[in-house]
């Protein structure tokens, strides 16, 4: 192995080291005055069974986080292979995020992607400082599991499929 380099200055350069590691990209959701509001997170991970828990960092300077965390529970997608232009469409900044997103809300107020390999009923727990992102330990309250179902994969700042 050649030496490590410095970390870097350039936040460029740490996001292409850090595409070297795939991930499952999840949508967060929920409706805020009987309307559906939501964003992509790749940055899902579970935590804990006792109590369920699973986590997600959203960055500091998102609009959507603070309509979102102020919900009593939140509907996580985890998005299915084939999802990629529906996790564009939530990660965007401009425009209705779910016109082209097939969704449903239940009755507590989370809202889920319809086709996603796990959906989650949520609330959140606790929240830490993360640099320039905050950690959100989220608690499960229910769940949907669809195992056969491909997992949307993010790898080096690109979609891509599991092989088979």
């Amino acid at each position: 192995m050649s030496p490590l380099v410095t970390t870097p200055s350039d936040p460029a350069e740490l996001r292409q080291a850090f595409g070297c590691f795939p991930s499952g990209v999840t949508a967060l959701c929920a409706l805020d005055s009987g309307a559906p509001v939501g964003m992509a997170a790749s940055t899902f991970t579970p935590v804990s069974l006792e109590p369920p828990l699973v986590s997600v960092c959203v960055q500091d300077t998102s609009s959507t986080w603070p309509r979102l965390r102020k919900q009593c529970r939140l509907g996580l997608s985890v998005l299915a292979e084939g999802q990629d232009l529906i996790c564009r469409s939530l990660a965007g900044r401009d425009g209705n995020r779910f016109s082209d997103v097939d969704w449903e809300a239940i009755e507590d107020g989370s809202v889920y992607v319809h086709g996603a390999g796990l959906w989650l009923d949520c609330s959140v727990r606790s929240e830490f400082p993360g640099g320039d992102h905050t950690i959100v330990v989220l608690e499960i309250h229910g769940l949907k599991a669809e195992p056969d179902r491909e997992p949307l994969v993010f790898h080096g700042s690109r979609f891509r499929r599991l092989a088979v």
